[in-house]
């Protein structure tokens, strides 16, 4: 049995669908346990890129079994609209997707009112995609949301989603002063509740069956550490824990299950709406940096902020994690790079940091601490094996992963699937 946690380490949009795409290969079952489709998880393969905001991207790979988990919000529509994009390239999804019977509904009346918050909100907006995912987590939490499992029944779901409804309009209507239409939501949803029916399944049943039976299991995180909502930058955050924690109670999968967690962290640090980013670079660098890397957001076109790699963030998320292999993404974004600064420690008000601040506050006005490393002025993409990496990036890798005290067990070096290092002789390599 192998049952391998993958997790980002900043704030998201790390590669992961990459990642996950990869070592897919290797397991049999590929379980997302977290957030909605407000991840977008991008895989090139032959020549055809797929965007997958709900369904994991191991359903691209022929005979495997791809599971959506109770941890994680469904909007309905999403989810029939990833199936039939699927469908339309020559992937047939029957028999290998399974959505958990217990993962809590996106209606239309949740997008709505996250809209109207987020514009109440004003200069201190959060940067959400306005996808509904918040507003059905906080029903989830306030145990007044709907499930699937609901949806199955017509009667109870009529009757749970009128109160639900209702509640909503008085919300909306306090935020906006104007009502709210919610017009045919329940025709549609029990049309769409048909759709999905046969993928309908107790996920952990599923799941730990599977183990008992010597199956390998891939568990599929969204965002980063640095957006969990109990150890990311709180209050700009998402909805559900990122982290490698969210494994187990989005899935139903005890601890003593995870055999090996695999961080997954860029070259450099992204970040995509507010809040605090102690290595932001200068406008125009950071302008150099996503041009080239295309960091433009998969789901919602925003365009990301830039920032030098930070250590002392992937030390926390290593610490949070228990991250045993790294890999490390869009290394060939700085092939051009002139000079490549790394953030190894954090000062605030002139005295060294030893933890990472709570308060966002806090980690607004930290000082890094930056070591200057050579850059390599060539190219990288593509290769395959890492003794034809460049010597500086190579030192740069090291660095890294001495820093941290974490292996480097995976190198990105293009976003297709097979431009990718796996060096021998790494715990990543021994799961594989």
């Amino acid at each position: 049995m192998k049952s391998i946690a993958v997790v980002g380490a900043q704030w998201g949009d790390e590669g992961k669908g990459k990642v996950v795409d990869y070592l897919s290969a290797s397991f049999d079952y590929i379980a997302r346990c977290a957030g909605g489709h407000n991840a977008g998880h991008t895989v090139i393969t032959n020549g055809q890129r797929f965007v997958l905001q709900l369904i994991p991207c191991g359903i691209l790979r022929p005979g495997k079994r791809a599971v959506i988990g109770a941890g994680v919000v469904v909007d309905p529509a999403a989810l029939v609209n990833e199936i039939e994009m699927l469908a339309k390239a020559g992937v047939d999804v029957n028999g290998r997707l399974f959505v958990s019977n217990r993962a809590h509904v996106i209606f239309p009346c949740h997008r709505q009112v996250e809209r109207a918050a987020e514009a109440a909100r004003g200069a201190q907006k959060i940067g959400t995609t306005s996808r509904g995912i918040g507003p059905t987590y906080e029903d989830k939490m306030a145990r007044r949301g709907l499930r699937i499992c609901d949806l199955m029944d017509a009667e109870l779901c009529r009757r749970k989603l009128e109160v639900l409804l209702a509640e909503k309009k008085v919300i909306y209507k306090a935020l906006t002063g104007e009502e709210l239409d919610c017009g045919g939501v329940l025709e549609q949803t029990l049309q769409l509740a048909e759709r999905i029916r046969r993928h309908v399944a107790d996920s952990a049943v599923l799941l730990n069956r599977a183990l008992d039976q010597g199956a390998s299991v891939l568990f599929e995180s969204a965002q980063g550490t640095m957006l969990d909502i109990d150890h990311g930058t709180y209050p700009y955050v998402t909805s559900s824990n990122a982290s490698v924690g969210g494994a187990c109670t989005g899935l139903g999968i005890p601890p003593t299950r995870i055999t090996g967690v695999v961080g997954v962290t860029k070259a450099y640090t992204t970040r995509v709406g507010s809040g605090p980013f102690p290595t932001e670079m200068p406008d125009l660098e950071a302008k150099e940096v996503r041009d080239r890397g295309q960091e433009y957001g998969a789901v919602t076109g925003r365009p990301r902020r830039c920032g030098w790699l930070d250590l002392v963030m992937l030390r926390y998320a290593a610490m949070i994690n228990g991250i045993q292999s790294l890999v490390v993404t869009k290394l060939d974004v700085f092939d051009t790079q002139a000079e490549i600064q790394v953030c190894t420690a954090y000062t605030y008000k002139g005295t060294p940091l030893d933890e990472m601040p709570a308060e966002a506050e806090k980690l607004e006005q930290v000082k890094p601490v930056y070591q200057a490393l050579p850059a390599w002025r060539s190219s990288t993409y593509g290769i395959r094996d890492p003794e034809k990496l460049p010597l500086a990036a190579r030192d740069y890798l090291k660095f890294i992963s001495d820093q941290l005290g974490v292996e480097i067990g995976m190198i990105s070096t293009g976003p297709e699937r097979d431009a990718t290092i796996v060096p021998a002789d790494t715990k990543l390599a021994f799961w594989l």
